[in-house]
């Protein structure tokens, strides 16, 4: 049993009882927090001087397809249509196995160099449980947390076979790793399930996922699509009329939703993932963070396509935020004649999205999302000294209005550091190696789907 105090500068617990602090201590032993105050006069094997750093719960980046990262900045002019055609139909379907894994890895890398400790992979490009394997050992071997998402391939229709939305989950792969590697919800890595959700699946199809689901004791979390895409329009609201989804269910995006779509899945317990960098880019009625708050849900955030955005969830986090302001501001005017006098959207609301807001969609607020006594040892360490940062007057505003990924020192998920003054504990030669292995993998799949 090992003990590390943390020597505190500030302290932003998320916890509404314990607050924000400064000049306090935090001590946890192995993987979880076991006491948080002034002076805990601890005795530990380690001591960390955070003394000049804001101390913070890791970030919760509740929606990314890891398994892209070759294919980053790719499509950073791509509009939907490109990418479903250069991805779905193209891509995808030339990725192997060990494509998965490097892909995974490297980005979940990116991800903990970024101050993200919780990733939900929503990993839809599987065609086989040797792929879902690899794509595992990714995550495993990168030290992150994560919800793998299980999801499946979307390959066009050749004549003669099924579409893809007409093909069920695979239960043959959902049983061998729920009863195999990803048995418990209390290991590092956990098991999801990445189904095609109403909007591009049959009805049929849609019941059995989500009784699959339930089955075996998991979340399930679908994609939502524009209505004159959709197989099945008001699908959401009427899987919530239904009781066919509730806390065990997520829904992504969600940007064309109308209100009572919107209210029927907070309604029921359900959440739904924003992923706004993308949803700005090329989705034109803007990311639904505004009505969620409206109808009484908590809002979380996600990354989503690295071809096309940026993997840092303080991006994520500040572009959330400032929409969001955007859209308030201007709503106001609209129907006041005015401004209001007061901004109406706090930064500390931004930062719940991406802590509390993102382990409440995953299931996880019990370990995750805030520090504090019981919850496991997920932490993020901010250089407030650099410049960018300094002087800090209010650490939350310091963190949501004016940190980036570069302002990330240390690292630590579950008790363990992954990071440690500004570098990846992750052994330099082999991740220069693992880079590599990416560029191949990317040149390979490129000139396999002749792109």
């Amino acid at each position: 049993m090992t003990k590390t105090l943390i020597k505190c500068g500030w302290l932003v617990t998320m916890d509404p009882e314990l607050g924000d602090m400064k000049n306090t201590e935090l001590l946890f032993e192995d993987g979880d927090i076991i006491a948080i105050g002034q002076n805990l006069n601890a005795t530990a094997d380690e001591t960390i001087d955070g003394s000049g750093m804001i101390v913070m719960p890791g970030l919760v980046n509740a929606h990314i397809h890891s398994w892209q990262s070759q294919l980053r900045a790719m499509g950073s002019e791509w509009m939907t249509a490109q990418y479903m055609k250069n991805i779905h139909s193209g891509l995808a379907l030339h990725y192997q196995a060990e494509d998965n894994y490097i892909g995974n890895l490297v980005e979940d890398l990116a991800q903990i160099d970024g101050g993200a400790t919780t990733v939900m992979d929503w990993s839809h490009n599987i065609r086989d449980l040797e792929m879902a394997e690899r794509s595992i050992d990714g995550h495993e071997e990168s030290g992150i947390r994560c919800v793998y998402g299980h999801g499946t391939v979307k390959p066009p229709t050749r004549p003669g076979d099924k579409p893809f939305s007409q093909i069920p989950h695979p239960r043959d792969r959902i049983e061998a790793l729920r009863k195999g590697r990803l048995s418990s919800d209390d290991h590092r890595v956990t098991l999801a399930m990445a189904i095609l959700g109403p909007d591009y699946s049959s009805w049929e199809i849609v019941t059995r996922d989500i009784a699959l689901a339930r089955e075996f004791g998991l979340i399930s979390s679908s994609h939502s699509a524009k209505p004159e895409n959709s197989l099945n329009p008001g699908g959401y609201a009427r899987l919530a009329r239904e009781g066919l989804i509730g806390p065990d269910h997520n829904v992504v995006h969600g940007v064309y939703f109308t209100d009572d779509d919107v209210k029927a899945v907070i309604d029921c317990g359900a959440s739904i993932t924003s992923t706004c960098l993308t949803e700005i880019h090329h989705h034109w009625p803007g990311p639904v963070v505004n009505r969620v708050r409206k109808f009484g849900g908590m809002p979380s955030l996600g990354i989503d396509v690295v071809p096309v955005v940026a993997s840092s969830m303080f991006r994520e986090m500040q572009a959330a935020l400032l929409y969001l302001r955007a859209q308030e501001l201007r709503d106001a005017a609209r129907e006041n004649g005015a401004q209001p006098d007061e901004i109406p959207v706090k930064s500390r609301e931004a930062l719940e999205w991406a802590t509390i807001g993102g382990a409440r969609a995953l299931r996880m607020e019990d370990r995750i999302g805030s520090l504090k006594p019981g919850k496991k040892a997920d932490i993020v360490m901010l250089r407030a000294t650099d410049s960018n940062i300094w002087p800090v007057h209010n650490p939350v505003f310091s963190i949501v209005e004016q940190a980036g990924d570069g302002n990330v020192d240390t690292v630590i998920i579950d008790g363990i550091t992954r990071k440690k003054s500004g570098k990846s504990t992750y052994p330099e030669d082999l991740r220069r190696r693992k880079l590599a292995d990416l560029s191949a993998s990317s040149d390979r799949i490129k000139k396999s789907a002749g792109y």
